[in-house]
């Protein structure tokens, strides 16, 4: 593994989904702020750089619903603007770019930009960052890691999603395990990841595998 070759993939840690006042708190998710905060520092501490998603919806947005069933539409959340689509502090990315899914970015220099920015925000208004927004395929290609650590939340939706579609486009996918949070009622993707060679490790093998590689 390069350390050069190396970055985090932080799915949807907003307050909307882990505070317990959330529009959509995932029960539970509260846990596993330490272990955030923990990779965070991480990533820091080693430079390595970090690919945020965060839901980022309009009342539009196919995914909301005033019945929803809970599992392909949810109630509002993440709106636009909305405090609850902010980061939590655990994982607030420091002085990020940020990609807004419905803007356009290609025709101008912002896009080169991310090669000065450690933090990567990818706004998106779907489960899946690759079909949420039409800038994650292209910024993967520039940054082309060769390992990504994914962790946040759900673990059956968008970490599922996001997981998934990194398997098929990078050499390696860890899911650190003690960083994840599921939504009941949604079967859970381990399964799947398992065939698709995708590593579930714990947060201190993660800080074991960084130190290594560093040193």
């Amino acid at each position: 593994m390069d350390i050069q070759k190396t970055i985090f993939w932080n799915v949807d840690t907003q307050k909307d989904f882990i505070e317990p006042d959330g529009k959509l708190y995932v029960q539970g998710a509260e846990e596993i702020k330490q272990k955030l905060r923990q990779i965070t520092k991480l990533a820091k501490e080693y430079n390595i750089r970090v690919v945020n998603t965060a839901d980022y919806h309009f009342v539009n947005s196919r995914e909301l619903d005033k019945n929803p069933d809970m599992m392909n539409t949810f109630p509002e959340h993440c709106m636009a603007g909305s405090e609850g689509a902010e980061y939590i502090k655990e994982t607030d990315p420091e002085s990020p770019i940020i990609f807004d899914w419905d803007k356009d970015y290609f025709i101008s220099n912002d896009l080169l930009d991310i090669n000065h920015h450690r933090n990567i925000v990818l706004r998106k208004d779907a489960f899946d960052v690759f079909r949420g927004t039409p800038h994650a395929k292209k910024i993967l290609e520039i940054i082309s890691p060769d390992v990504v650590f994914v962790y946040g939340v759900t673990t059956n939706i968008c970490v599922n999603f996001a997981v998934v579609e990194l398997a098929k486009k990078v050499k390696q996918v860890y899911v650190i395990a003690d960083a994840i949070k599921e939504l009941p009622g949604i079967p859970l993707p381990f399964k799947k990841w398992e065939k698709l060679k995708v590593r579930l490790i714990s947060y201190e093998e993660l800080e074991k595998l960084i130190m290594i590689k560093v040193f």
